[in-house]
């Protein structure tokens, strides 16, 4: 059971969340965060020493969610391809709303406080990839890729989506055709130039 101080915790980063995706990292003050929780000031800082230690906590909050388990997935011995497909699936919906998106405020937090704790970061996602791709080619559902480039273009692409997008509208077809062409590079699905669909596009 949850305890009513891990409530309140996880209240304050839930309302903080979408103070940081309004604001960045740099306008979002403690002052603002008593304001849309009600609480006080002593009562958010015995939860939270400043909103650097809250970013942190929302980054290791959104690093270990449950959605992107990989870990937990492969220990139960689920499909590869069902894990990249839920992945890619919560990837393309993230794209589609950079209004939630927090890659403004992770730049600032990294060019004005440390940015070895965003390197710790997604150094966990590089691993959790990593093992995702290396566990689909050992059990024959993957194409046996560089992992090392695949990995990159899957974190960087969808790093670079979720920043861009918050400077300038994006067309939401960019967006399928980036996890789309993953998906095709890792478990060669729908590759061009096979079947009826190729043939109608020669024509």
């Amino acid at each position: 059971m949850t305890s009513k101080g891990e409530q309140t915790r996880n209240t304050i980063l839930d309302v903080s969340y979408a103070l940081f995706a309004e604001k960045g990292f740099k306008q979002v003050t403690m002052k603002d965060v008593c304001e849309v929780t009600g609480m006080s000031r002593g009562g958010l800082y015995s939860h939270f020493s400043g909103t650097a230690q809250l970013f942190e906590a929302l980054l290791e909050r959104i690093t270990e969610k449950e959605s992107m388990d990989f870990f937990g997935e492969m220990k139960k011995g689920m499909s590869a391809t069902d894990i990249l497909n839920g992945a890619l699936l919560l990837m393309e919906d993230e794209m589609n709303h950079p209004e939630e998106s927090l890659s403004m405020a992770m730049y600032e937090y990294a060019e004005t406080v440390d940015c070895g704790v965003m390197k710790h970061f997604t150094e966990i996602n590089e691993d959790k990839w990593t093992e995702l791709i290396r566990y689909g080619i050992a059990r024959g559902e993957f194409q046996n890729v560089d992992v090392d480039e695949m990995v990159n273009v899957i974190l960087y692409s969808y790093q670079g989506i979720r920043m861009w997008s918050r400077i300038i509208p994006m067309n939401p077809d960019s967006f399928h055709s980036i996890v789309s062409h993953i998906k095709r590079q890792l478990t060669g699905s729908g590759k061009e130039g096979s079947g009826t669909e190729a043939e109608q596009r020669s024509e």
